[in-house]
């Protein structure tokens, strides 16, 4: 073997180096490599089972659909709060039934007339309910909490004139779980063009509520 045309010192100098480069060469290549495979098979494993794992925030619905609106509010209920109306009610059409649902009863009975509304809707989560159901009430002033009703309820009663008819309307609003149920129940009467008193519209509004929460909680769940 020919050797380098270096002086000795450099060469002697040079051999020490070369040998510490060739040690930390064959530590790398040697038996901790394969150490290194191992651990980023392991770490790709567990990538992929994280990836395959359940995620702990999914969101999942409490009410899937709604139930029957029109069988939501009871017959004693509709003959105390409209008078003479049928009591099976009518569903007004819905673009998606399965999101929301409506029934209506309405009646004149001499000269008063009524006409009560009750709608359910299902939102995606518990708390696209919550912000729904929040947003409405601070679209209603002047109104006050429903307790012992669903998670949450509001309750408003409004007095509206036109061409000297007065006309008396209230609104109750309640969330339970990720469904919302509103009830609108309103009444005149065509002789004096006076309305119903605040207490009777808000009773009865809350008294359909109570019926409808009552039969939204009592069907099916997922």
């Amino acid at each position: 073997m020919r050797s380098l045309p270096l002086p000795l010192a450099l060469a002697a100098r040079l051999t020490p180096v070369a040998v510490l480069a060739c040690a930390g060469w064959a530590m790398s290549s040697g038996p901790a490599a394969p150490q290194d495979s191992a651990a980023s098979k392991a770490g790709q494993k567990t990538q992929t089972q994280s990836a395959s794992a359940p995620s702990s925030t999914a969101v999942s619905q409490t009410y899937s659909s709604t139930p029957a609106p029109c069988a939501g509010v009871t017959a004693n209920t509709v003959k105390s709060l409209v008078p003479g109306a049928p009591t099976a009610g009518k569903e007004i059409p819905s673009t998606d039934t399965k999101l929301r649902r409506t029934c209506s009863w309405n009646a004149l009975k001499g000269y008063d007339y009524r006409w009560l509304d009750v709608s359910f809707e299902i939102t995606e989560s518990n708390q696209a309910a919550q912000k729904e159901y929040q947003q409405r009430v601070s679209e209603k002033s002047g109104g006050g909490d429903v307790p012992g009703v669903g998670d949450a309820g509001y309750s408003v009663v409004n007095l509206t004139t036109e061409d000297k008819q007065q006309t008396r309307e209230g609104v109750v609003l309640i969330r339970v779980a990720n469904a919302l149920v509103i009830v609108t129940y309103n009444g005149s009467n065509f002789e004096t063009k006076q309305a119903p008193d605040t207490q009777l519209i808000n009773t009865g509004a809350i008294k359909a509520a109570r019926d409808a929460v009552a039969a939204l909680e009592g069907g099916q769940k997922n």
